[in-house]
């Protein structure tokens, strides 16, 4: 398996349907296609969610540090090839952990690491750190399909 570093802002744009404010991968630092994945997100003050979450400490939702983590599993998942009409689901999610506030200026390291592939359900480890230290680690599964099915 051959390892390529990086993933720039314009190819996230062609590989994911996400768009601001709902984008929350800003770059692909590297990857091994159909094993492993590093990618960032930069949290900044200007996150919409922040207004309420919350007012007097803003920390980042832990269903976006969620959502974060498997947009970077559908980055892995499509880095070779993605099919027109794919559409990528959030299928399911085990042993979430929180263990670490994300804040303001943070920036968040996400890994996902594909542990299964069969009929288009794909299973991933997933974790997001901050400054080496972990943020949030889960198991999720995503599902792989097209808009007609």
């Amino acid at each position: 398996m051959s390892k390529s570093t990086g993933i720039d802002i314009n190819k996230i744009l062609k590989l994911l349907p996400h768009r601001y404010p709902f984008l929350l991968v800003d770059r692909v630092l590297e990857i091994t296609p159909r094993v492993s994945i590093t990618a960032l997100k930069n949290v900044t003050m200007n996150e919409p969610f922040f207004q309420g979450h919350f007012p007097d400490f803003p920390v980042m939702p832990g269903v976006l540090i969620i959502e974060a983590l498997a947009q970077t599993a559908a980055l892995l998942t499509f880095s070779e090839e993605r099919a027109e009409d794919a559409v990528y689901y959030f299928a399911g999610i085990d042993g979430a952990r929180f263990k670490k506030p994300v804040l303001p200026g943070d920036q968040l390291i996400m890994t996902a690491t594909l542990e299964r592939e069969r009929a288009g359900i794909y299973k991933f480890q997933v974790q997001a750190t901050v400054d080496g230290e972990l943020a949030a680690e889960a198991n999720i599964t995503c599902a792989v399909r097209s808009k007609g099915a």
